[in-house]
């Protein structure tokens, strides 16, 4: 036997060994699926299979490029070299260009991007003086794209009423009239979109059974990974290459089916066996990646899918620790409580950052994670996006914040001057920049005299400029008396900015949307803390100087000892030490907008089954018991997922409370509880954050403030308050009063705490607990 095959288990062997026939490998995750593939190919070639005869396909040119170089060092880089490993769309490519004539296409042809196929949508559009306001050219890209990989041609679609009738409906019944404008426009350019590169291919070997020949006779071994996450239209391809020897291996795992949303089909993991003559079935069931703990609570998640095929992992690892799950207040003291344990456990355990991930359902989530983790100086890295405050959406809002404090910043105001379009044109733009260098001003100071300057600017233009000065600083004059959140609330409605997003229906709009919402949030969690705060008003200024230093981090090279932040979607096929779960919340996680029918939720589940079996070592759950939605503060309740997990896999850092209705009528009348029956838990063990303890919260939920914001005449001595005094904080602890200032509704205190160090607090808005001495 080759050295390489001693490395298998007798799992991973036998379907490595098995050189004819049809085969599927059901791999649980942390399985060891990459190196069955991997072998498999190296094995068919010692075999004496001609690597020209082998197709393999994979989703990302990481996965081709690593099984490749793992080939390269068993077989040799020049016969590795030779194999057909790729993604779909690059391989169908490959094929396109040898077979492009047939289709009455160049070998040469272009492949438009989306940005290039929104761009040809959107000319037609205009070209059919159709409504962009209905037929906005991103919905319509989307449409199309589904349409193709439905595989619903344009001929499909003019000979079904039923799709006419529900773009009727939707007010678009142009719609078939643009698909097909579009096709003529990429047919004409001799372009093909992402989309084209599989409904081509389908078109190529159906309507040419000579190439579906030759390309079966040429891939006679095929085999595809990840094959849960197949859309029909790569079905139907695979499908006709391996019919003709059926020598056809597919690797997957349905329990990690999470990309419905673009349209992959688990039914084509499910129903494999029904397409194949004597399919061989393998499971990959023993994990090498996590504790039994993690394996097994995974396990009872999964388990509650009635759509799954039949499969038992399990670990020969140790036991682990039991899955740990907080409780917090807020979304902010969620992430406070992220960042303190990743704190710790670095700190006690020797870690380096990059052993740490915190897995969130939206990318919105990531803005209170990414402020607690900036305030410890953790550095982090976002994974498939920018960071919070280096998207597109908030740095629009970010920039009309800029110039009410400063008008003379050029770059916020070129950012912003003509978004939401107000109709100020390049041109214009390049005139006032001219004008400003000359008169040796600012733009916007350009911008209000407009009247008094020659620029050659018509009239219209004119107005629409003093139009956009007289917004800037009826901001200005508001933001005298508002605080941040106030004045950003006013601004992202006055401006247009949501109402703009709002026009685009598309996944990606909805999301600019949210983090819009994100950052109102943000803003009026940071007027909240600073409220407390003694000399701090919660002002724009203070704001703003508090976000600058978000952008420190990202500016960063070369150094990827980093927590890494990602939403549970990127994450698939990574893994790290210990993972961080955050928002497990009813309507988050799983995702309000996924819960109309089962295989939605089952999607979900299987998405949180992912999510969890990342982990090696530790995995985190998290949830909060409010959530700030659009500045307003709402109850939230855990994701029905912790209660899915078996009891036995998991350790509470703080005790469950079954819910938080305020009784209407004296609870008194029915007797005493039987605290025996009380669904409580014992603490864990594992590194709990810095701060109150569960039971000291609870004192202090039960306890008065010391004043409130209407005592205007705050009394010492009734506070029971004096210098050395100690008392107890609900967010940072234990504290000894050092200094005492200020009378009645100005009374400071300096305060020296334990874990939020020392503070001026204003004494009749700080909740604060005398504790005896």
């Amino acid at each position: 036997m080759q050295a390489y095959l001693k490395q298998l288990n007798e799992a991973q062997l036998a379907p490595v060994l098995q050189k004819e026939g049809a085969m599927i490998v059901i791999a649980g995750a942390g399985s060891g699926k990459t190196r069955v593939l991997t072998y498999r190919i190296a094995y068919l070639m010692s075999q004496g299979v001609d690597p020209f005869n082998i197709l393999a396909l994979t989703f990302t040119n990481k996965a081709a490029r690593e099984m490749k170089k793992r080939i390269s060092q068993i077989v040799g880089s020049s016969e590795a070299k030779n194999l057909w490993m790729g993604t779909f769309h690059s391989i169908f490519a490959k094929i396109l260009r040898f077979e492009a004539d047939k289709l009455g296409y160049p070998s040469n042809f272009t492949i438009y991007d989306t940005q290039d196929s929104q761009s040809v949508i959107r000319s037609i559009i205009k070209e059919m003086q159709l409504d962009k306001d209905i037929y906005k050219y991103k919905q319509v890209y989307s449409r199309i794209s589904s349409y193709k990989n439905s595989l619903i041609t344009v001929k499909a679609y003019f000979n079904n009423p039923e799709l006419q009738e529900a773009d009727a409906m939707a007010k678009m019944p142009r719609l078939g009239d643009i698909y097909q404008a579009y096709v003529d426009k990429c047919f004409k350019a001799g372009a093909m979109d992402f989309d084209d590169l599989l409904l081509k291919t389908n078109e190529l070997l159906n309507r040419f059974p000579d190439v579906l020949a030759k390309y079966q006779n040429r891939f006679r071994y095929i085999l595809v990974d990840e094959y849960q996450d197949t859309n029909h239209s790569q079905y139907l391809i695979v499908k006709a290459l391996s019919d003709r020897f059926q020598n056809i291996c597919v690797v997957g795992d349905d329990a990690q089916s999470i990309y419905a949303f673009r349209g992959a089909n688990i039914n084509n993991i499910l129903n494999f066996q029904k397409d194949y003559d004597d399919v061989r079935v393998y499971r990959l069931e023993q994990n090498y990646r996590s504790t039994k703990n993690i394996v097994n609570a995974a396990n009872s998640i999964i388990e509650k899918n009635k759509q799954r095929l039949e499969k038992v992992v399990w670990t020969a690892n140790d036991e682990g620790n039991k899955i740990l799950v907080n409780r917090t207040m807020t979304d902010g003291d969620e992430g406070r409580f992220v960042a303190s344990s990743i704190f710790e456990n670095a700190m006690s355990h020797q870690l380096k950052y990059d052993s740490f991930a915190v897995l969130y359902r939206t990318n919105a989530q990531s803005r209170a994670i990414e402020d607690a983790l900036r305030k410890k100086d953790i550095p982090y890295r976002i994974y498939g996006g920018l960071s919070f405050y280096q998207r597109k959406e908030i740095k629009d809002v970010l920039a009309y914040l800029r110039l009410i404090l400063n008008p003379k910043d050029e770059e916020a105001l070129k950012r912003v001057i003509n978004y939401p379009a107000r109709g100020i044109g390049q041109t214009t733009i390049d005139r006032l920049i001219v004008a400003a260098n000359h008169y040796d001003r600012s733009m916007f100071e350009v911008m209000k005299h407009i009247d008094k300057i020659d620029l050659k600017i018509n009239k219209g233009t004119q107005g629409k400029l003093q139009n956009f000065v007289t917004m800037i600083e009826s901001f200005q004059v508001l933001n005298q008396g508002y605080d941040a959140f106030q004045i950003a609330e006013h601004v992202t409605k006055k401006t247009g900015l949501v109402q703009e997003l709002k026009k685009d229906g598309t996944p990606e709009g909805i999301a600019r949307i949210e983090n819009i919402e994100e950052l109102l949030n943000g803003m009026r969690d940071f007027v909240e803390e600073q409220k407390e705060l003694a000399d701090t008003t919660g002002s724009l200024a203070e704001f703003l100087e508090d976000v600058a230093l978000a952008t420190d981090l990202d500016n960063e090279k070369g150094d990827d000892n980093r927590v890494a932040l990602m939403t549970v979607h990127l994450a698939k096929g990574l893994e790290f030490p210990y993972v961080y779960i955050v928002g497990m919340e009813e309507d988050l996680f799983p995702s309000a907008m996924s819960m109309n029918t089962r295989s939605e939720l089952e999607e979900e589940r299987r998405l949180f089954y992912v999510a969890l079996t990342r982990a090696e070592k530790q995995a985190y759950l998290t949830y909060t018991q409010s959530r700030y939605r659009w500045g307003k503060l709402i109850d939230a309740e855990p994701s029905r997922f912790i209660e899915e997990i078996e009891d036995q896999f998991l350790d509470y850092l703080t005790p469950i409370t079954e819910n938080r209705y305020k009784p209407l009528i004296d609870t008194d009348i029915f007797g005493e509880v039987d605290k025996s029956k009380l669904r409580m838990r014992k603490p864990s063990s594992g590194v709990p954050p810095k701060g109150p303890t569960e039971s000291q919260l609870r004192k202090l939920r039960r306890l008065k403030p010391v004043s409130s914001d209407t005592d205007k005449n705050f009394d010492l001595e009734k506070a029971n308050l004096s210098e050395g005094t100690m008392v107890e904080h609900v967010r940072f602890g234990q504290g000894k009063i050092l200094k005492i200032e200020g009378v009645g509704a100005d009374t400071k205190a300096e305060i020296l705490f334990e874990n939020g160090g020392l503070k001026k607090l204003l004494l009749r808005f700080a909740k604060l607990k005398v504790l005896d001495s």
